[in-house]
């Protein structure tokens, strides 16, 4: 079986270089490293790396509080950051810079495997939220590098999604020292996919353990000072076009019942970053871009966020957040950064991607769920005239935060443990 996947990858090879031209051509840092993708780089001399991979931007932004507590508690050691993306890229490298040895994760060849680990010579890895590539797993138990899969989660539909390769999946992810699932649900799942119970362990999700600076904070303070302190300010974070399209369908309701209202609207991919300019402008409305520096006006409407890795600094700055990803069919993303500043959530019904946490802020009436246009407009108006009710979802989001952290010192452990097994891991 491992065989007849190998053989699968090397003729999907040339497959997948087309599907990563195409993504080049939306947006061109694609087009770059791709020698790292088949493990050839230079690296410096690294022996007994602590290596993590997070495959994009959000699973980066959760590893990014573990990948802190590790370069305090072992400082002498070498670290390797991967990623697939291009903006988990730029975000290691704004967040990191040269605290960490920074490289795409080479395709799931065995060459190209081979070339990797010889090259960033770990001691351990720590691959973030169930990025499942059989032959990186079985060429590091090959190796003796111990692999923790941190802050793991799984959807119903992932699990489908493996049933035609479950067998060899479940051999992989048994080839692991141990698995850190973020819910009791995320942990019965892995169960039914084959993971061995001796090596699952129910820790929660890292990304309650998101700690606020004063910097985002204060960069809040400064933005509501542009916008003006009065303004009624909403959130779309990580959108889609399907979310951006009721929202729009709703904005001019919204408009109706605010006219100062400002609408901040945070894609999820680069690439449809112009696209949303365009068609919001197209729509009659006044916009500003971040990239260009526009100012937000007392007659701006939509905002656009163009930019990466500031999304903090700007859920700081609003009133409320509708997350993206959940009026699309896409599964939602992460609804913890705005809980975490104490911003009230609304989301749409498509939460597959956080199932267990989104039903736990909804419990604890720190969200609001919305199911289409005229329901999000409800929502959003009625939020805008209750301060008392924002104030409140905002307090019970920050209990529901404080009342989950704890995954960061769990994984520590694991991964402490994982080096203390490591034949390649000696004392630093």
């Amino acid at each position: 079986m491992r065989h007849f996947y190998t053989v699968l990858m090397y003729l999907l090879t040339p497959v997948i270089l087309l599907r990563l031209s195409l993504r080049g051509i939306r947006a061109p840092a694609y087009f770059s490293r791709w020698k790292e993708r088949f493990g050839f780089f230079k690296a410096p001399p690294l022996s007994g790396s602590i290596w993590i991979h997070a495959v994009s931007l959000g699973e980066f932004n959760a590893a990014l509080p573990l990948i802190r507590a590790l370069l305090l508690q072992f400082p002498s050691r070498p670290f390797v950051v991967t990623t697939i993306t291009p903006t988990g890229s730029a975000q290691v490298i704004k967040e990191l810079g040269d605290s960490v040895f920074h490289v795409y994760l080479p395709y799931d060849l065995p060459s190209a495997v081979n070339r990797f680990l010889k090259r960033v010579n770990p001691c351990v890895g720590v691959v973030m939220e169930t990025e499942i590539w059989p032959n990186l797993f079985f060429k590091c138990s090959d190796h003796n590098i111990p692999i923790i899969v941190a802050n793991a989660r799984l959807s119903e539909k992932s699990l489908k999604g493996y049933r035609p390769g479950r067998e060899m999946v479940a051999m992989a992810l048994n080839s692991t020292h141990s698995i850190a699932a973020q819910t009791d649900t995320d942990y019965r799942r892995l169960i039914r996919l084959g993971g061995k119970p001796e090596l699952l362990h129910l820790v929660g999700s890292l990304k309650f353990d998101l700690r606020i600076s004063d910097d985002i904070r204060k960069a809040g303070i400064r933005f509501r000072e542009q916008w003006g302190t009065d303004r009624f300010v909403v959130i779309a974070a990580s959108t889609h076009e399907d979310d951006e399209t009721p929202l729009l369908e709703a904005f001019p309701r919204l408009l109706k019942a605010d006219p100062d209202m400002l609408l901040i609207i945070a894609p999820r991919h680069p690439e449809r970053f112009s696209r949303v300019i365009v068609r919001c402008r197209s729509m009659g409305y006044r916009v500003a871009q971040r990239s260009t520096g526009d100012q937000v006006k007392a007659d701006t409407q939509i905002f656009v966020v163009d930019t990466l890795g500031e999304l903090l600094n700007f859920y700081a700055g609003s009133d409320i957040a509708f997350i993206g990803g959940s009026l699309a069919q896409i599964g939602g993303h992460n609804v913890l950064e705005p809980a975490t500043l104490g911003i009230p959530v609304v989301v749409g019904p498509h939460t597959f991607n956080f199932a267990e946490i989104t039903s736990l802020l909804l419990q604890k009436q720190g969200a609001h769920l919305v199911h289409d246009a005229d329901q999000l407009c409800d929502a959003l108006i009625r939020l805008r005239n209750d301060v008392t009710l924002r104030k409140q979802m905002g307090r019970n989001a920050i209990a529901l935060v404080e009342e989950n952290r704890g995954a960061l010192e769990r994984t520590i452990e694991l991964v402490k443990t994982a080096m203390n097994d490591s034949i390649h891991c000696p004392p630093s």
